[in-house]
C-alpha cells in the first residue's frame, strides 16, 4: 500500500500515484509499459494475474525495474504531514525524510517497556508513565534486596522470599557438591587405571630385565667354563713342551 494522498501538501502528479491502490507510490517499481506501482501492490497483483492492471500488457516480476531517476526525485521532494498529526505533531517533511522523522517523532505511540504492561503511550510521555506504571520494578524498601513489581507490593513477604532463596541456594550447593564429587571420583578412577597400567608395564619391564640377567649369567658361566678349558689346554700344552 502507498502513502495516503490526503497527507500530502499541494498537488501530486498523477504519474506518482500507484496504478493499483491509487495512493502515492511507496517503494516503487515500474513495468516496461511505464506504469508504476508500490512494490507490495504489484507483487500481490501478480500472484493472481500476469498482466499490467492499467493496459493489460503481459508482465512478469522479472521485468519490473526501479522508477526512473527524475520520477524518483520528484517523489522524494513531495511534502507530507507526519502520520502522528492526529496526536498533535505538526511536522511536515519531504517524503525522503519522513521515515526518519516518524521513527523519532515524540508523538509516536510506543508500548510501555515494562514486562506485562500493554499500555501504548506517546514517546514524549513515556518517562512519566514509567514513573507510575503498575508493572514497574524496584528494589524492596525493607532491605531484602529483591526486585518487586509495584503490583506485587501487598503480596511481597521478605522472610518468605529469603527462605525460598535460601532453599534454592542450598539445592544449588548440593548439586554442585555432587557434581564435584562425581568429577573427583572420575578423576581418581582415571588415575587408578593409569597407575594399574603403569604397574603392569613396569612389571613386564622387570620380568624382561630378569630374563636378560638370566641370559647374561648363563653367558658368563659359559665364558668361565671356556676359560677353564682353555687354561687346561694351555697347561697341557706347556707340559708337552717341557717333555719335548
Amino acid at each position: 500500500m502507498g502513502y495516503d494522498i490526503e497527507r500530502f501538501v499541494g498537488y501530486v502528479n498523477e504519474g506518482l500515484l500507484c496504478s493499483i491502490c491509487r495512493d502515492v507510490l511507496e517503494d516503487p517499481l515500474q513495468a516496461p509499459c511505464e506504469h508504476a506501482f508500490c512494490t507490495a501492490c504489484i507483487h500481490g497483483w501478480l500472484v493472481h494475474h500476469s498482466n499490467c492492471p492499467e493496459d493489460r500488457q503481459v508482465i512478469d516480476v522479472s521485468l519490473l525495474r526501479p522508477l526512473y531517476r527524475y520520477m524518483k526525485n520528484d517523489l522524494n521532494r513531495l511534502q507530507l504531514h507526519c502520520r502522528n498529526r492526529e496526536y498533535g505533531c505538526e511536522m511536515i517533511c519531504s517524503l525522503e525524510s519522513i521515515d526518519r522523522h516518524e521513527r523519532e517523532c515524540e508523538y509516536s505511540q510506543i508500548p510501555c517497556s515494562n514486562a506485562g504492561c500493554t499500555v501504548q503511550i506517546e514517546r514524549r510521555n513515556l518517562d512519566g508513565h514509567l514513573a507510575v506504571c503498575e508493572y514497574r520494578s524496584r528494589e524492596c524498601p525493607n532491605g531484602c534486596g529483591f526486585t518487586i513489581l509495584s503490583a506485587e507490593d501487598t503480596q511481597h513477604n521478605c522472610v518468605a522470599e529469603l527462605r525460598t532463596e535460601l532453599e534454592l541456594l542450598r539445592s544449588e550447593m548440593i548439586c554442585r557438591v555432587e557434581e564435584a564429587k562425581h568429577e573427583m571420583e572420575s578423576r581418581l578412577d582415571s588415575q587408578r587405571r593409569h597407575m594399574v597400567q603403569k604397574e603392569s608395564i613396569l612389571q613386564n619391564e622387570i620380568e624382561e630385565l630378569k630374563s636378560q640377567m638370566s641370559r647374561m649369567m648363563s653367558d658368563v658361566r659359559s665364558l668361565m667354563a671356556a676359560e677353564r678349558q682353555h687354561r687346561q689346554e694351555l697347561e697341557q700344552a706347556e707340559l708337552e713342551k717341557r717333555e719335548l
